[in-house]
């Protein structure tokens, strides 16, 4: 045999080979089979609707986007910031937005009317609701204030006014429009009004003034308060994306409570009516409402059914709705949350 055939050979069998390497060799990660570049899928451009300007209420749903936590779940969240009035569940229910928040009762009074909201995740477990007196003036108990004569400024078309109206009676105190602020609250010492546990008290005592708070979680009415919501369609289309939402509201809800300061520089260029130590301060006096025995066992934004159940009833003995609409029809255990892992040995 002569070395002309040899190499004819030896040029065969590596052709053989390379071309058998070629189709098995595995393709390197980011690459297509053609050695291009993989294209990574662009995020999901989704809205999120506030019922409020941006404050320490919804701190983890700006802290989810600082940390990245939205864009880890593959979303590209815009956050709309809302104000007095703002319609929140039309917004929801029309696809003007994907997700909103609003209270517990407004959920079920949209539904009452044929709106489709789904509750996913509720930020507080206790509502911020209260009564605001003077504690010059000695009051221990809800009963006493609103058996006191005193004038009250109280927007009565409220759930909760209603629920008191219910269970007290206003025929022995004034009641007047709630104006907001708490300028008359300063300026006068039978004056008592509504308030949110995290804003006009902490302003009242950065003023001088004394205020002692009753609240309406107490008194037997306790809505959870900046629950998330979706619609019914978007839910049953779309149940990855929802649930992603979900998971990073709650990584930023975590982040949020554990350090404010972040979330808190960005809201404050957006709500300039707030200095610096506002936020830090309402963001520490919210925690209690948020984070709970049954959020540290189930997880942050946890609900229970038999709180919607009573809520339900309770607005059906209001007059506020006719009927209570039925839970399986709006609440999906998924979003219920979950016990939380055992810690790492």
């Amino acid at each position: 045999m002569n070395k002309a055939w040899w190499l004819g050979v030896l040029c065969c069998l590596t052709a053989v080979w390379g071309c058998s390497k070629d189709k098995t060799e595995p393709v390197s990660a980011g690459q297509t089979a053609s050695g291009t570049a993989a294209t990574k899928p662009a995020p999901a451009k989704v809205k999120l609707a506030l019922d409020w300007v941006p404050e320490p209420e919804f701190g983890g749903f700006y802290a989810a986007r600082e940390i990245g936590a939205f864009a880890r779940h593959e979303l590209e969240v815009e956050i709309l910031g809302g104000g007095a009035g703002a319609p929140v569940a039309q917004m929801v229910a029309t696809g003007q937005a994907d997700f909103g928040t609003t209270s517990a009762d407004s959920v079920l009074t949209a539904r009452a009317r044929g709106v489709d909201l789904v509750p996913l995740f509720a930020t507080y477990q206790t509502t911020p609701h209260a009564l605001m007196a003077h504690a010059s003036k000695g009051f221990t108990s809800m009963a006493q204030v609103l058996t006191s004569g005193s004038t009250v400024a109280l927007e009565p078309g409220l759930a909760y006014a209603q629920f008191l109206k219910k269970k007290y009676g206003f025929d022995k105190v004034k009641i007047v429009p709630y104006d907001g602020g708490v300028a008359r609250f300063l300026a006068d010492k039978d004056f008592v009004q509504q308030c949110f546990l995290t804003s006009e008290p902490l302003a009242a005592k950065k003023q001088g003034g004394d205020p002692v708070l009753f609240k309406v979680a107490d008194e037997g009415f306790n809505p959870y308060a900046t629950v998330v919501v979706t619609r019914g369609e978007l839910l049953k289309q779309q149940p990855e994306r929802v649930r992603a939402f979900v998971d990073a509201v709650r990584e930023g809800w975590r982040a949020y409570l554990d350090n404010p300061k972040q979330a808190n520089d960005v809201m404050a260029k957006l709500n300039t009516t707030m200095d610096a130590e506002t936020f830090a301060r309402v963001a520490e006096t919210q925690k209690p409402l948020i984070e709970t025995d049954e959020t540290r066992a189930k997880g942050l934004g946890a609900m229970s059914r038999e709180r919607w159940e009573t809520l339900g009833q309770q607005l059906v003995d209001l007059g506020i709705i006719e009927k209570t609409p039925p839970v399986d029809e709006y609440l999906r255990p998924e979003f219920l949350g979950a016990p939380a892992p055992a810690p790492a040995k």
